[in-house]
């Protein structure tokens, strides 16, 4: 498997993913009008059962599904694969992968997005597609794959699974750490999609705090949220490059590319910018690029890099 990248991503429980803001929602597995729960050829995949799993792929392909299981299109997209995976009654095993649940484990398949769908084969992760797809292109795809495996000696039926073993076996969580008091306000007005609020409650919790990382971020989020509402993509990339040069505008295509969680593409943006921009351009990119390393996060090493760049550009 590849080696692990930091999750970009901020949120005080990691569930606030900025990407999937505004997206329809979806019930819990299990209940009416969400995914099904796991079982027969589908398993979920913890950090108890991951490394099985992929051994396990030498023996019978696996697809793993990276998704977010109360996000409408990830739910759709497993409902579609659960199907498929019955039909073909143990010819491949799915896995599901809750990437809020187990960031680590995702961070291994390196998804630029949800829902993302990847083969495992022999040990080996095998990129399918990302975004939704119908039942009939699942089959489509998972044909050819299928193919492949024989290709290469991986011709072994998956075991159906009780559904009732691996929560037995699964390992117990620790219960959440409540947030502080502001931090839980802010949270809640962002769940309720209430940004001013948000934003409040973060300045309150700065003013008792003025060295809570923590709320310094969730603010840089918020204003990010406030910065992109109600902007249309395609409008602010052709505005972008209709004027190259322009700082405003390419200040609001690299919000854009920051919320759909293209965090190379917006620091490298704004950092090429900077040496030809005149003192005031350098000063609004240095504050945008000071707002993206608190919502990245200052450990992500894309952080650094980018830190070391803007120095020698500055100074």
């Amino acid at each position: 498997m590849s080696n692990p990248v930091p999750d970009p991503s901020f949120s005080p429980r990691g569930a606030v993913d900025l990407s999937a803001l505004n997206r329809p929602q979806s019930p819990p597995p299990g209940e009416p009008g969400g995914a099904p729960t796991a079982g027969g050829f589908v398993v979920d995949l913890t950090d108890a059962n991951f490394q099985q799993v992929v051994q396990d792929s030498t023996k019978h392909l696996v697809v793993v599904l990276l998704w977010k299981p109360t996000d409408q299109a990830n739910a759709d997209l497993a409902t579609s694969l659960g199907a498929v995976a019955d039909e073909y009654a143990g010819r491949f095993m799915l896995g599901r992968l809750d990437v809020d649940a187990y960031p680590q484990l995702a961070a291994a398949f390196q998804p630029e997005g949800v829902p993302t769908v990847v083969a495992v084969l022999q040990g080996q992760p095998v990129p399918l597609f990302a975004g939704g797809a119908s039942e009939e292109q699942v089959r489509g795809v998972l044909d050819q794959l299928l193919a492949a495996a024989e290709q290469n000696g991986v011709t072994g039926r998956v075991p159906a699974q009780d559904g009732s073993e691996p929560a037995a076996e699964a390992p117990v969580e620790e219960p959440e750490e409540p947030l502080p008091p502001l931090h839980q306000e802010a949270y809640d007005a962002i769940e309720r999609d209430d940004l001013d609020a948000a934003a409040a409650a973060y300045g309150k919790a700065l003013k008792q705090d003025p060295k809570d990382a923590q709320a310094v971020a969730g603010l840089a989020q918020v204003a990010l949220m406030q910065r992109t509402r109600g902007a249309d993509l395609q409008q602010v990339r052709q505005a972008a490059a209709d004027a190259p040069t322009d700082v405003d505008a390419q200040l609001a295509v690299a919000d854009m590319d920051m919320l759909g969680g293209k965090v190379d593409d917006a620091l490298a943006r704004l950092l090429d910018l900077l040496p030809g921009a005149d003192d005031d351009a350098k000063e609004k990119l240095r504050g945008r690029l000071v707002d993206y390393f608190e919502v990245v996060g200052a450990s992500d090493p894309r952080v650094a890099k980018a830190r070391r760049r803007l120095a020698m550009y500055l100074y």
